[in-house]
């Protein structure tokens, strides 16, 4: 039995599908993946809609904003400065290199894209195959700490496997399909946000996930 997969068929029904990532368009994605780091995505929105207000939600305005100007924009998502470097890091990168165009960008192998996006300071493994998975529809599964306190709870994997370890389990047992990997990712989210502030011991999941088990082994 594949239990990454039996994991999702539950999930799926107990939540229904997500429509995650809440953007209204690939760009802003992006943005709120690097805003996202450290913080609740309530904080984001709050960031985003300042970035709405001023009509500035596009990445040339951006690119020509001071930091001042932006690292006020910004700041309900915390570490504002911080985060002001890496999205000007990034904005730099996808100006200069992917002429500010996610069609363009979108042509290159996802290889490559995950190597240049990791180059930028302050982007990790995570916000990177967000990115990747959510503005670019790459079938790359994201690990975040839901996903790993979830499955380590479930006595699937241990909890200190590494990133890639824990990211390769998902990609050799499930197909390679992006909207798979998005909402499979989504419900994993939701799921650590309702249930899993600690590991409990007889969440819902983990019973249903011994049950289906057991009746499989009949």
């Amino acid at each position: 039995m594949n239990l990454i997969e039996e994991i999702f068929k539950i999930l799926f029904y107990k939540y229904g599908p997500q429509y995650w990532w809440p953007a209204e368009t690939n760009f802003e994605i992006i943005v709120g993946a690097i805003l996202t780091q450290a913080t609740n995505w309530r904080n984001v929105e709050k960031s985003i809609n300042n970035l709405k207000k001023e009509k500035l939600l596009d990445p040339f305005k951006l690119y020509y904003l001071s930091e001042e100007e932006l690292s006020t924009l910004i700041k309900p998502s915390g570490f504002y400065k911080i985060k002001t470097k890496r999205l000007k890091s990034f904005i730099n990168i996808f100006i200069n290199k992917f002429k500010g165009d996610l069609g363009y960008m979108n042509t290159f192998p996802t290889s490559y894209l995950r190597e240049e996006l990791l180059k930028i300071e302050g982007l990790g493994k995570e916000t990177v195959d967000s990115i990747l998975l959510y503005a670019l529809n790459r079938p790359i599964f994201v690990i975040d700490n839901y996903t790993k306190k979830i499955f380590s709870c479930l006595g699937i994997v241990s909890n200190r496997k590494s990133y890639d370890a824990l990211q390769n389990i998902f990609h050799e047992s499930l197909f390679p399909i992006y909207q798979l990997f998005q909402e499979y990712h989504a419900l994993i989210v939701e799921h650590g946000k309702r249930e899993c502030k600690r590991c409990l011991s007889f969440c819902f999941l983990k019973k249903l996930v011994i049950s289906e088990f057991l009746q499989k082994q009949l």
